[in-house]
């Protein structure tokens, strides 16, 4: 049975695999990300921007974060759900305590850098200030098949 919270959780897991598309276009890792505020209205979204930018920490997550600050005029976003296509790094769920971020969505897991579940649970850790609710999982499958297509490319060449 699914859920209308399960149903939400995948209309807006499909905006940030658009985002995720748009960032492979670019050449990036296709990772992408949307925020939704409590009202269930979108914030910000973008896609990973480090070749473009030349800056290891524009991760489609921090990218997200930082505009929605903007937008918003403040570095807290509590009461935000947080899409992200991939199981976000160290770096990302870092950011996403500072932000206060209420809610974390993700679709692949990350078995080599995953920080919410796969290698570490940073963010239900005791020890740190902020916990938020997380569920992964969510249209894995194309989150991590555009993943799988955008490496296999890379590793055949031009």
């Amino acid at each position: 049975m699914v859920t209308a919270e399960g149903e939400r959780d995948a209309i807006w897991m499909e905006a940030a695999l658009a985002e995720a598309g748009r960032a492979a276009g670019r050449g990036e890792v296709p990772v992408g990300a949307l925020l939704v505020d409590a009202g269930g209205r979108p914030i910000a979204a973008d896609g990973n921007r480090t070749l473009e930018l030349c800056d290891p920490t524009a991760h489609a997550e921090i990218v997200v974060l930082r505009r929605a600050a903007a937008e918003i005029g403040n570095h807290r976003l509590p009461g935000t759900t947080l899409y992200v296509t991939l199981e976000p790094c160290v770096m990302c769920v870092g950011a996403m305590i500072q932000a206060r971020i209420d809610r974390l969505v993700y679709g692949a897991p990350d078995p080599k850098a995953g920080a919410v579940g796969s290698l570490f649970q940073l963010a239900q850790d005791p020890r740190l200030n902020h916990r938020f609710a997380v569920r992964g999982g969510v249209l894995a499958q194309g989150c991590g098949g555009l993943l799988r297509d955008f490496f296999r490319a890379k590793r055949a060449g031009p």
